[in-house]
């Protein structure tokens, strides 16, 4: 039955229950389990973030036409997933060392809107791939430049992209001066900072609901089925929220 399989998923990703438990638990092959596994993830991966009874978001364009309908701002941040250490023998074992953590991960890219309900996962890129340089990929200079006008608010390693948005992407404030800056330029620059930092918080407190899921705490599977597991927890913790 398609609950058995969608249940099986569930306890998979949330809990991280291996395919011998749930072969024991529903009394079937672990082949069973393992392409009901594939097979509903991916369903769930594909049904996109539900933010409202007929609103259903799943791709980037939508998420920014979204925000330009409803006035609202988004906020984008990285986050890292670690992964299995590739074997020796492969050439590109080093593109999966994150040069943020010193450790092998994948990263994919969180857009929330102001009360940190998850709007988009991207697909998961290795580790070493910037913050800035996923976002490009991604085409999200192009969807601001050419879309609704859309306040974005992201960290410290999204700086150029505000400029190439025409300022639709807001980062934190740049201090001007590296030695002896004047006690008014300080308190000034705190003070921006902090109310940056107040609005931008929601993105982490997003991000904390995805790792929350034991598949995403540290994932021991197979690095092609990343970007499926991230955009399908995605997809069931807004459909929670939206029913909340």
């Amino acid at each position: 039955m398609f609950v058995d399989r969608l249940l099986a998923t569930l306890v998979h990703l949330r809990h991280g229950a291996t395919y011998d438990v749930l072969t024991c638990w529903f009394g079937v092959d672990r082949s069973t389990i393992t392409r009901a596994v594939g097979e509903v993830r991916t369903l769930l991966a594909a049904r996109g973030c539900t933010v409202g009874p007929d609103v259903r978001l799943r791709s980037l364009a939508e998420v920014v036409d979204h925000l330009g309908a409803t006035g609202k701002a988004g906020i984008i941040d990285g986050t890292e997933i670690r992964v299995r250490r590739r074997a020796a023998r492969r050439k590109d074992r080093d593109t999966f060392i994150s040069g943020k953590n010193k450790q092998n991960a994948v990263k994919s890219m969180v857009v929330t809107d102001e009360d940190g309900r998850v709007l988009f996962c991207s697909p998961t890129k290795p580790g070493s791939c910037a913050d800035i340089t996923h976002a490009r990929q991604l085409g999200l200079v192009r969807l601001l430049a050419d879309g609704p006008a859309v306040e974005i608010l992201a960290d410290a390693g999204y700086q150029d992209l505000g400029a190439q948005t025409g300022g639709r992407v807001v980062t934190p404030p740049h201090c001007k001066f590296k030695k002896n800056a004047p006690d008014w330029y300080e308190e000034m620059y705190e003070r921006q900072r902090k109310a940056h930092s107040s609005r931008r918080i929601r993105v982490e407190h997003g991000i904390a609901h995805l790792k929350n899921w034991r598949a995403l705490a540290r994932h021991l599977g197979r690095r092609e089925h990343m970007s499926d597991t991230v955009q399908a927890i995605a997809s069931l913790l807004s459909h929670q929220r939206s029913r909340t």
